[in-house]
């Protein structure tokens, strides 16, 4: 067998697909940056709907696109060193649970999902900005939401300066899509025993993925890490509990592990 055959009978075709394009994403990125040519996280990743810069295919394009440490180092190595742990957690978490995944629901119902948690994560990230960006730009100011607020009415925050804000938040990313994914593993595999680093028992998929999700809300709730879109993977999860609960609905497949 040749090594390309042996490659795809390992990891089947959704997902080996999935983590090519966003290497290669992650890696046209960076060297597109350093030659000064395009910043295609600013084309590419996903803006906040009020700003110039969004446009709908956003939405889609977001979840192929990860963080590479443009401008904050500079150069090929400064900007992978700064960068590769998002890619790679996000990689390694897909490769982990989505080949499984994906053998479970059969290709393009797999498909289907990852990409539709990745967008319900998005919609979720633009409804988190919608409700929160006044607090954001206070935040930034050192001042109170109500002064914000007051500043816009009378006129002293022009449109300008609000569009250059607005273009200013930016989520790029899988991991959306991938949260959704370990919460069908969780929910397809409960009783599966997951290693989870420095933590020298097994724990359960179902309690690994309920201590995933308490974990992103309590960031959320209390802007701890701000800058991690942590409403976006909650997002991805309750998409992705909602497809799952249709599909149990339905009875559209069958499997051997408790959820359909």
């Amino acid at each position: 067998m040749s090594n390309s055959n042996r490659w795809g009978a390992i990891m089947p075709p959704i997902t080996k697909n999935i983590i090519i394009i966003n290497v290669i994403m992650w890696i046209a990125t960076i060297l597109l940056a350093n030659r000064n040519i395009v910043d295609l996280s600013d084309v590419l990743g996903l803006h906040y709907w009020q700003g110039s810069d969004f446009h709908i295919h956003q939405l889609l394009s977001y979840m192929f696109m990860h963080d590479t440490g443009y401008p904050v180092q500079q150069g090929i190595l400064g900007a992978m060193s700064t960068s590769v742990s998002h890619i790679f957690f996000n990689m390694f978490s897909l490769w982990m649970f989505g080949m499984l995944l994906e053998r479970v629901m059969g290709a393009k119902r797999y498909l289907f999902f990852y990409i539709s948690c990745g967008l319900g994560a998005g919609l979720v990230q633009e409804l988190v900005w919608q409700m929160s960006w006044e607090s954001i730009l206070a935040d930034i100011n050192n001042v109170s939401t109500q002064e914000i607020t007051n500043a816009i009415v009378i006129g002293d925050i022009d449109g300008r300066f609000l569009n250059e804000f607005y273009n200013n938040l930016l989520t790029v990313g899988a991991s959306g899509a991938v949260f959704g994914i370990l919460l069908a593993f969780g929910m397809i595999f409960p009783n599966m025993p997951m290693y989870i680093f420095f933590i020298p028992i097994p724990i359960k998929a179902k309690w690994m993925v309920i201590g995933y999700g308490a974990i992103e809300l309590f960031f959320g709730v209390t802007g701890t890490m701000d800058n991690v879109a942590h409403f976006a993977h909650l997002g991805g999860m309750l998409f992705a509990f909602i497809i799952l609960m249709y599909w149990r609905k339905k009875g559209l497949f069958k499997n051997s592990h408790g959820l359909y």
